[in-house]
């Protein structure tokens, strides 16, 4: 293959990939816009692509309204969530791996729960948390998120922690390290790629949840998600609200992902070349 071939290839792949990009981030970059545009503009046919001005009152009334709030309930729900999901769900999948808890098959039974659909038990723990009180409140999502994610983290880390080398935790208990030491010692930072990748796919499922947030919350705990449908209406629909509430609601994924990309990357190809 002469240079030439080889330049024209190159050009052809990045042509697809900026192609690709750009399809991708459409949808993302057209939110943006709506939430900036003014009435006039949102309805303006032909559309317009750019906004003539940035006009950020839409952001301003939703401050004003209140409706901010949803996502501060959004990010506490999935924050504190994701917390305990990992802490316990890491705990119980060193069990399973160095004690063989439960004999070989309970790592399958545990992820077979997580593929339950949510609506299949939503009305179920609707009649539970009224039984409980706990419609309505932090407390009640957190551990309704914090168990649904649970399975997840335990079979993501299951597959991180038996890559670590056993001999490595031996040699920590002959040092005088105890079980609970190895575990936040060793195995964490040993699998540290593996812990935040599954933390972030854990964030990312309680963030965008929406069944289980339009059942069982009313408004002290709504989150962002359940508040956008409140914005399309039979008589109108508040298009600025729409686009500045889903970019409120997508930012705090974009700061996830930027900051933990490069524990994205190695904890999802940890143990993929082995040798």
């Amino acid at each position: 293959m002469n240079r030439w071939d080889h330049g024209w290839r190159f050009a052809v792949r990045i042509a697809l990939a900026v192609l690709a990009v750009m399809f991708f981030l459409f949808p993302i970059y057209w939110l943006a816009a709506i939430s900036v545009k003014s009435p006039s503009e949102i309805f303006a046919h032909p559309p317009i692509w750019i906004p003539s001005s940035i006009n950020l009152n839409t952001y301003g009334a939703l401050f004003r309204d209140g409706d901010v709030w949803t996502v501060w309930n959004s990010l506490v729900t999935a924050g504190l969530s994701t917390v305990l999901a990992m802490i316990f769900g890491t705990m119980a999948a060193y069990s399973i791996v160095r004690f063989r808890t439960g004999g070989p098959h309970l790592s399958i039974w545990i992820i077979s729960q997580r593929m339950i659909p949510q609506i299949v038990i939503a009305f179920p723990v609707f009649l539970l948390f009224v039984a409980w009180r706990w419609i309505d409140t932090y407390h009640g999502l957190i551990a309704l998120y914090t168990a649904f994610n649970i399975p997840y983290v335990i079979w993501m880390m299951r597959g991180y922690i038996r890559d670590v080398p056993i001999e490595l935790e031996q040699s920590a208990l002959v040092d005088g390290l105890s079980r609970w030491q190895v575990l936040w010692k060793v195995i964490i930072p040993m699998t540290r790629g593996g812990f935040f990748a599954t933390a972030v796919f854990a964030f990312i499922f309680a963030w965008n949840d929406f069944v289980f947030a339009l059942i069982l919350t009313r408004t002290d705990v709504m989150t962002y998600t359940v508040q956008i449908t409140g914005y399309f209406g039979s008589q109108s629909t508040f298009w600025g609200k729409i686009g500045a509430m889903s970019m409120l609601g997508v930012l705090p994924m974009f700061f996830v992902v930027a900051t933990m990309q490069r524990f994205l990357v190695r904890g999802m190809s940890l143990g993929a070349v082995k040798g």
